[in-house]
């Protein structure tokens, strides 16, 4: 098999905090101790939010973090052509219909499925082309929905196990381009792994339910289907997600708390059970004994983990 191409995707959006860098770590750990590969993806898709300060930051603290990479920084902001195409193609293979439900529509006409995601029930696939015509002709603006046949796909997670959608019931026909004009997040992260190489993606077990979506889209448009790995969220006392506004999980105050980078890598590994004392280690220190079968045993089925 050929060594395995991992990634960092921030967004520059803020800070780093310690479940990023927690995901980040294992998609390392998992990639380099098979030898492989990481690219840097900086998915700033979102200009009013993603500012370059933070993009320079994250870069900053992903090299004192230890946590290196190999291709790119690449910017999602330059390739607003490539995302083009593959919508193109998309929408020649498979019906492509405006949308003009707002998000307070969405919340109240479905239920959320597992991480929060709203299944959007299909209202504005009813529309007729002379409706959909005559609501922007009078400035309403519209999202544009790729229809989900009653289809389901499964695969392998390689934390989590099994898993599958019915692309229809449970995931809905879902946005590849937003009101805005911009494109969204499941079409960007297709395009953008298939092109840079991506085969091992680590990322949040918030995301598994968008996987489905994206297998989706790769199958739609002819691309490999890369390894997933979602790991455990971090979250707060009360069971909250972590989050950039938590002050005190923020890199900048785990720094002061434990040291040094090496402090922070090392309590981030030990509360979440990669090692069993709560000392420094810098990621390449933990490559010795890494297991993903281990990770297997011990994070399946597990949604989070406290933050201490």
């Amino acid at each position: 098999m050929p060594a395995p191409v991992g990634r960092f995707a921030p967004s520059p959006t803020g800070r780093m905090h310690a479940g990023n860098i927690f995901a980040a770590l294992i998609a390392w750990l998992i990639v380099k101790s098979e030898g492989g590969t990481m690219v840097l993806r900086v998915e700033d898709l979102d200009r009013d939010r993603s500012k370059p300060a933070f993009a320079d930051a994250v870069q900053r603290d992903f090299e004192a973090l230890g946590l290196t990479w190999d291709a790119g920084p690449f910017f999602q902001r330059m390739r607003n052509g490539a995302y083009e195409a593959a919508f193109e193609r998309i929408a020649e293979a498979h019906r492509v219909y405006p949308c003009f439900c707002t998000r307070a529509d969405l919340a109240a006409a479905s239920a959320p499925h597992f991480g929060d995601k709203h299944v959007y029930p299909g209202t504005c696939a009813r529309l007729s082309a002379e409706d959909a015509d005559q609501r922007r002709a009078a400035g309403e603006e519209a999202a544009l929905r790729v229809a989900m046949p009653h289809e389901r796909i499964s695969f392998e997670d390689a934390i989590q196990g099994p898993y599958g959608h019915w692309m229809d019931v449970d995931c809905g026909d879902f946005i590849l381009r937003r009101k805005d004009g911009a494109f969204a997040y499941q079409l960007a992260v297709v395009v953008d792994d298939a092109e840079q190489g991506v085969t091992s993606v680590t990322r949040g077990v918030d995301l598994l339910s968008s996987t489905p979506q994206q297998i989706f889209l790769q199958r739609a448009l002819g691309f490999p289907e890369p390894g997933y790995a979602h790991v455990p969220l971090l979250v707060s006392e009360s069971g909250r997600r972590l989050a950039k506004r938590d002050a005190d999980a923020s890199l900048d105050a785990m720094l002061e708390r434990f040291g040094s980078p090496a402090g922070v890598v090392g309590h981030i590994a030990h509360v979440t059970g990669l090692i069993p004392e709560d000392a420094p280690a810098m990621p390449e220190d933990l490559l010795d004994g890494f297991s993903l079968d281990r990770l297997q045993d011990q994070w399946r089925s597990k949604i989070s983990i406290p933050w201490t």
